[in-house]
Parts: structure tokens; sequence; C-alpha cells
């Protein structure tokens, strides 16, 4: 998580007020000019700083002391944010057709931005809006599957049955319960629709989807055209993983129920969604794929506790030449579960001042997936850091993508040879081994991607018109099935509203981030292990050590977002595009095994 931003309600004068019993005859307000942009920006950034102290304070205590009364102090700190956002970039729209040099243009476009549901300027529309918000959020959180017995199962109870069972009815109930829970979302979702749209508009966008992919430093049509040439080079890696997975479902759950030219039935693989199957690997794990280690073992032979474990993770990055986190971060920090009160468990970065307040949140466990996990937050530490000297419209990463890009870089470099280098390992296995490792991350990120594209590509259809109310879950499956070849498991009418069964929509927060993070990280440690010289296989390659790298990674992470992300991007890889060739590099012995094991299947939907 990142702390976000925020915008205060500082509002510039733009009519003359009439005072007395008698109305007066004025003159017209001057003209707005670059000056008064200017003025606007500078009192709005100390505004924005006090707010996101503010904000970020009541937030972080909420996380950490859930009671009734710090959920109240949160909740009134994110309406105050939330009605300085819908104030502040209205303000800002009315700079749109001054002539305004390349920086203070961009201070405004990111105020205008920064609304995720742009509430028309109508009190009583904006009040609406937040009611909405709240009350789908509320049905999600609150969401339970109660059976006939009269059993409640919360989603976390379902999400662990379906992560463990292997049994096709009981994953086809846990998956239609929880789908009972968003159907009473959609008339509230297609109000809401309309009202966004409406703020939107007066922002001077032609939809909120529209305003969503404005964002991108590129016309929003074009965005939507670069994200489906990265997923045409992606496509053939997952049609493969695709072929192989459903030839084993159909192994163990009969090719009745997994037809092997047909979509996979959504609710088998191990996930409430689909959209990561690591769950399902020993369904599918190729033979003799045990490397010989197990990092939780190895974790413990070696006395690592949390603390050890962040240790080791921010002695990755001191490596790299990156100064050491400051001792404030150990001591505000929750690194374990407290036995005396309920926390936000759900690993989390924070910056809480925008300078040097760094924190994580997490309930460590003493485990191999967890010691990846601190070594992504801390990636998204040392990304606060590293911009943290820049105009506070500036601190943030160069698209959304990019934070989240880079906590998993640094998670990829958590190798065998890795493991090996900080004496966790006494020996790298085999590079015939790896085959197993690629398999279990590819049925995590490769099986992934286009879920990441297809859960926006869905809203931008609804937000413009072109999916109407009455084809929300049509809509939904259609996409289903051409991006990602899953099908629902039974039949799903109108009365449904299956896209509300994922936090993201009902949560409104947009969902591309995870898409271009899938793909740039692969981008970003293929560049970084160039820069290191690294001559192994890219997924062997660990920059651990590499003050070269370092260099290059900090160079890109201080420019937060104060350049066009495609500027950010060249400067650690060269290029300014996105490109998904180094995703296909890394997973390069993984195909060639899966097209092994295709050769005799029909593959394909």
């Amino acid at each position: 998580m990142k702390t976000k931003l925020t915008l205060s309600a500082l509002m510039v004068a733009s009519a003359l007020a009439l005072t007395g019993c008698q109305q007066e005859k004025v003159s017209s307000p001057a003209p707005l000019t670059e000056k008064d942009a200017e003025q606007f920006l500078t009192k709005v950034e100390t505004e924005l700083l006090n707010l996101n102290v503010e904000s970020g304070q009541a937030q972080w205590i909420y996380a950490n002391f859930i009671t009734h009364d710090t959920a109240n102090l949160a909740a009134q700190a994110n309406q105050k944010f939330t009605e300085a956002v819908v104030s502040l970039a209205n303000e800002a729209a009315k700079f749109d057709s001054l002539e305004l040099n390349a920086d203070n243009r961009r201070k405004l476009d990111i105020l205008k931005l920064a609304l995720t549901l742009p509430a028309p300027q109508d009190p009583v529309k904006t009040a609406r809006v937040s009611e909405l918000a709240a009350e789908l959020d509320g049905m999600y959180g609150k969401g339970k599957y109660c059976k006939d017995d009269g059993q409640c199962l919360s989603l976390g109870d379902m999400t662990a049955k379906m992560a463990t069972s292997r049994d096709y009815n009981e994953l086809l109930d846990m998956w239609q319960g929880w789908r009972e829970v968003s159907k009473p979302m959609r008339d509230l979702y297609k109000e809401q629709v309309v009202l966004t749209n409406e703020g939107a508009k007066e922002l001077g966008y032609a939809d909120t989807g529209a305003m969503w992919r404005s964002k991108y430093d590129m016309p929003a049509d074009d965005f939507a055209k670069e994200l489906d040439r990265i997923w045409g080079q992606v496509k053939p890696l997952y049609d493969s993983l695709h072929c192989h997975v459903r030839a084993k479902l159909g192994e163990k759950y009969g090719t009745d129920k997994v037809p092997q030219d047909k979509p996979i039935p959504a609710h088998l693989l191990g996930n409430m969604w689909a959209q990561t199957w690591g769950n399902i690997y020993d369904l599918v794990a190729p033979e003799n794929a045990d490397p010989g280690y197990d990092v939780t073992e190895l974790l413990a032979d070696h006395n690592y506790d949390e603390i050890k474990m962040v240790k080791g993770a921010e002695k990755f990055f001191t490596s790299m030449g990156f100064a050491p986190l400051p001792e404030t971060f150990w001591e505000r920090s929750l690194f374990t579960k407290p036995r005396d009160r309920d926390v936000q468990c759900h690993a989390s970065a924070w910056n809480i001042d925008f300078k040097d307040d760094l924190r994580i949140k997490m309930c460590i466990q003493r485990t191999g997936e967890e010691f990846a996990v601190i070594h992504h937050e801390l990636g998204h530490n040392f990304y606060q850091r590293a911009y943290n000297n820049l105009p506070v419209f500036y601190q943030d990463s160069a698209n959304d993508g990019f934070h989240e890009a880079i906590g998993d870089t640094i998670a990829l470099s958590v190798t065998p040879g890795y493991l090996k280098e900080i004496g966790l390992l006494d020996k790298v296995p085999d590079e015939s081994k790896d085959i197993g490792l690629l398999m279990r991350m590819a049925l995590d990120k490769i099986a992934f991607i286009p879920f990441g594209l297809l859960v926006d590509q869905w809203r931008w259809k609804v937000f413009s018109g072109e999916i109407k109310p009455e084809q929300y879950n049509q809509a939904w499956w259609e996409l289903r099935e051409k991006y990602q070849g899953i099908t629902a498991p039974i039949a799903r009418t109108e009365a449904d509203f299956d896209p509300g069964a994922k936090y993201h929509v009902p949560g409104n927060v947009p969902y591309t981030r995870y898409f271009l993070a899938h793909i740039l990280q692969f981008q970003f440690h293929k560049a970084m292990c160039d820069i290191s010289g690294n001559k192994e296989s890219i997924h062997r390659c660990s920059v651990y050590g590499s003050e070269e790298a370092g260099k290059r990674l900090n160079e890109m992470l201080a420019m937060g977002s104060s350049r066009p992300w495609q500027e950010a991007l060249a400067k650690l890889t060269g290029s300014n595009e996105m490109d998904a060739n180094a995703v296909l590099d890394y997973f390069a012995p993984l195909k060639a095994y899966l097209d092994e094991q295709n050769k005799d299947r029909q593959c394909g939907w």
C-alpha cells in the first residue's frame, strides 16, 4: 500500500461577493493567468502535505488499533480527503484552457486525475456518490455465504477452502455462494456509473474510464491499444500454460467436467476469481520438480525471526548502494501480530510524513513466501524515500504500475543463488530443477496477466456505454472467455452481478496497474541483470550486491511522477516502450517444457 495523494479543500475565489441590500453592478473577474495557476499550486502544496500527514496518521492508527473510535476517526479523515479532492479537481479544471509551462500543467493534471470517483459539483450528487461508494464497499466487506444449515462462511473461509479442496462440488458450492453477495450491488453500481460519468464530464473527460486512462501520459485510446499489443506478446506463453493446466484438471476431474476443447470452469483453479493458479501446483507440477530445499525450513535452521527476516531484506538494498532504513522504521513498524488487539495484517508499506517516516505493516510469518513479500514491501519504502525531495504532487511512482512492479522486481532476485550468497543455502541446485520453480511462478504471474487486463476492459466499456446495464454479466463472461479461456461453471443470468464478486469493482480500485506491474517487473529485472553483468539465465539472476544496478534503479525511482513514465522507464531500461519480451525470456525453459507436454493435446478454446 502507498499513502494516498490527498488534496485540500483550498479554493481560489473566482467571483466577487455582493453585499448590502442593494445589488450593485460589478465588473467581470480578470482572465486567469499563469501567475494565478502558480499561486494556486503553491497554496495547494502546503495543504496537500498537511492533509497527507493527517490522513496517513489516522489510517495508520486504525490499521494498527481497530476499534469503533479509530474507525470513525479514519472515516472522518477519509471524508475530509474526498471532499478536498472533489473541490480541488474542479478548481484545477478552471485552468484547462490556459497556456502553461509543462511543470504547472502536469501538476494541475495530477490534481484533476487524483480522483478515482469524480463526483459532480452538485452537493447532493456528491453526497450520493460517497453514499454509494460506502454502501458498495460495506456490502463486499460484510459479505458472507450462509448455507441452509445455518453455517455462515466469510470470504476468508471460502478462499481457504478453494485453495485446498479438490472436491468438485464443494468448490462449486463456494464459488456460487460468494456470488450471491454481489447480486444486490447491480443497481447501486449502475447509479454510481451515471453519477461519476457526470463528474468526469465536468472535468473535461468523455467518461470515467477515459479519465482513468488519461493518467498514463498518452491519449486514452492509444493507451488501450498499447495494452492489447503487450498482451499479444504474452498470449502464446499463456496459451501453453492454459493447455497444460486444462489437461491436468481433466485428468483430475474427468473430461466430462473439464472438456479439452472448451474454456476451463472457473471454480477449479484454486482461487475464488481464477486470477492466480498457484494453489493447484500439486495437480500440474512436473515430475521430479522438487528443487531440493525449502526456504521456510532454511529460515528456521538459521534462526531467522521476524526482525532478522526484515534486516536480511534491508541488506539486499544496502548491498546495491542504498542507505539503510532510518531508526524510526524499526521503532514504528508493525512486524508481528499483537496478542492484545485487532490489526490489519495485510502487508503494506507506508511513508507517513512524505519524508523519512517509512514503515511497513505486516503480521510476518516465518515462511519463504513471507521472506519474498518483505523484499517486495521494502521495494515500496525505498521508492518512497527516493522521491521524497520532490514537490508533493510528484511523490508517487511514474505510473501506478511502477510501484507494484518495483517491489516485485526485487522479489525476483530472491533466487537460489541469492539464498546461497546470504548463507541460507549451501549449494545451488542444478538448472534442471528450475522447471518446478518456474511453473510455480507462472501459475501466479502468467495466469494473472489476462485477468489483470480484462477487469478494466469491462469497466471502461461500462463507463463508455458500450456495455449497457442489461449486459453487465454477459459481457463480463465474454471477456473472461476471450482473454482467460475461463467459463462460469453454471449458467449465469443478468440477475447475477459477477463482476461485483471481485473487490476492486465495488471498491472502485483501478486494476490496470496490476497488469502493468506484471509486465514491468520482468523488464526492470532484465535491465538490472544486464547492468550488473549477469551471465546466467535471467530467471537465475539476482542483482544482490550490484551497486551499478542500484545506481541506475535509484535514478529512475528519484524521478517519482515528475516526468512521463516513458522517460522514467528509459532511465533504467534504455527504452521508452513497455515490452513483454523479458517475460518470455524469463519463462523460456518452461515454455519449452509446456510445448513438449502439449504436443499431442488439443489446445485453445
